[in-house]
């Protein structure tokens, strides 16, 4: 446990946040940083690709550790986590969606708290009442071990005005991870939460987990969003703009503000998230005006019965041919995201969405083997009734490697899990489709692994993401790309 009689001399907390790898910058970690910072409190990170977490604690020996948890990475962290514990005398912390909806990890040995939720505000408590000695077991939103038994608190209300919260601190992590820093494209998060109901999705569990405390989706004022923007602007390379909102086209309103300001006092090329349904020529011209050259959507599955009933996705195949149609008029490259294993779905339906991506005609096919995560409808149905392997403290964590959910043979699971590494590149090159049906029956192998990696690099950075880049630039991006397996 921490020195509570060194906090009583008043002095700071000390935070070392801990992360296994980085794909796209952990935001979340990066606000609490900057919550903390704000407070007067110390923070560092450690990447574990870029140093060995251990020796970072023992170098820097903080006072906290704390972990960002997704399922499937939970058994890494408490590993490191206890490796840490036996050498030195810290507080351990875990928030994140795993920690959130699957509670039960506060009962492991060596986890002090787990942040169920939002953590800005709630970390900022709990690191105050630490650096002063007093009782923390009551902070809100946390479950915590104190006096010999676990105190599970209920959640403060959600953060209303996000204009409240300072920016993330993307310092600490450039620190941490230099590429991130030198990386001329940056992501942005404009607002909170999403409005449907997808059942693969943690939205509706995380609605009916604050049910009556606050609104569902928040959105940050245009102003708030454009200083932003200009502070990283004027502090680190940024030449594309990634907006990584789910819902970032829903507010018409919003959006209009936003592109009367973006175009003059930004102007930077960016990309989207967008909704089938929702792609207009009105929006697709509001968005093409602002500098938009990219966007991306889910697409999921082409079998209407999986789309509809099993995931509680209402966008039909229509929409999503028109939304392809009116983004290709405006010049607008788009990119669909895709699940192949679903439940109840197979070979066959996997297929078909081979298919519509080649109707669909997009820039880029991204392709995900179906993960079934606790406390998601679709998740909690697998298990329930036995169409995965295990339990969810099996997964792994990478939608790339290979599928827990059961089919018919072995035979079709490998077929699936091979056809997610090759679909992008067939949906390039339909004439290649009666080859790959025969070359997925394959034991997996490399040259597979190879196709993905280096059909969706070429793909993304020549046209969804379409930044130049130096000889060394491009170098280190690719061997950062090739090292990173779960994305």
């Amino acid at each position: 446990m921490i020195d509570l009689d060194r906090q009583r001399r008043g002095d700071s907390v000390h935070v070392l946040f801990i992360t296994k790898e980085i794909d796209n910058e952990p935001h979340g970690i990066l606000r609490i940083s900057a919550a903390l910072k704000e407070a007067g409190h110390e923070t560092d990170m450690v990447v574990a690709t870029e140093e060995d977490p251990v020796e970072a604690a023992l170098r820097v020996k903080p006072d906290v550790v704390a972990y960002s948890v997704y399922t499937g990475t939970q058994r890494y962290y408490l590993e490191v986590n206890q490796r840490i514990r036996d050498q030195l005398d810290v507080f351990s912390i875990m928030g994140g969606p795993h920690p959130t909806f699957f509670s039960e990890i506060i009962e492991e040995e060596g986890v002090d708290g787990i942040c169920i939720g939002e953590g800005e505000y709630a970390t900022v408590d709990l690191m105050h009442a630490l650096e002063k000695g007093d009782s923390f077991e009551g902070i809100p939103n946390w479950h915590i071990k104190a006096n010999g038994r676990i105190h599970r608190n209920p959640l403060r209300p959600l953060v209303t005005d996000l204009d409240e919260l300072p920016f993330p601190d993307r310092e600490l992590l450039y620190k941490a991870h230099p590429l991130s820093g030198q990386r001329k494209l940056k992501p942005f998060i404009t607002g909170r939460g999403c409005p449907y109901n997808c059942s693969f999705c943690f939205n509706e569990a995380y609605s009916q987990l604050y049910g009556g405390k606050g609104r569902r989706t928040r959105r940050r004022s245009v102003d708030n969003v454009i200083r932003e923007l200009k502070e990283v602007r004027e502090r680190y390379p940024l030449a594309f703009v990634l907006f990584l909102d789910d819902t970032f086209i829903i507010n018409k309103k919003w959006l209009q503000e936003l592109a009367g300001r973006y175009k003059d006092e930004v102007g930077l090329p960016f990309w989207c998230q967008v909704r089938p349904n929702l792609v207009t020529d009105e929006r697709a011209a509001l968005f093409k005006d602002m500098g938009c050259v990219s966007v991306s959507f889910g697409l999921e599955t082409a079998n209407d019965e999986l789309r509809y009933e099993v995931l509680n996705r209402h966008v039909t195949r229509e929409q999503i041919l028109k939304a392809c149609r009116v983004l290709r008029e405006h010049g607008i490259k788009y990119s669909t995201n895709n699940m192949l294993g679903l439940p109840t779905g197979g070979l066959a339906t996997d297929l078909e969405t081979l298919d519509l991506n080649i109707e669909c005609r997009a820039d880029y096919v991204n392709v995900f083997l179906y993960q079934p995560y606790p406390k998601t409808k679709l998740g909690e149905m697998a298990l329930r009734e036995g169409l995965m392997t295990g339990t969810f403290d099996d997964l792994s964590g990478s939608v790339t490697d290979d599928t827990v959910i059961k089919f018919s043979s072995k035979m079709e699971t490998r077929q699936i899990e091979n056809l997610q590494k090759l679909l992008s590149v067939t949906a390039e090159f339909p004439f290649l489709k009666a080859l790959v049906v025969r070359l997925i029956k394959l034991p997996p192998n490399a040259l597979f692994w190879l196709t993905y990696k280096g059909w969706k690099g070429y793909a993304i950075s020549r046209r969804i993401y379409p930044v130049t880049m130096t000889l060394k630039e491009w170098f280190s991006a690719l061997l950062q790309f090739m090292r990173i397996k779960t994305q």
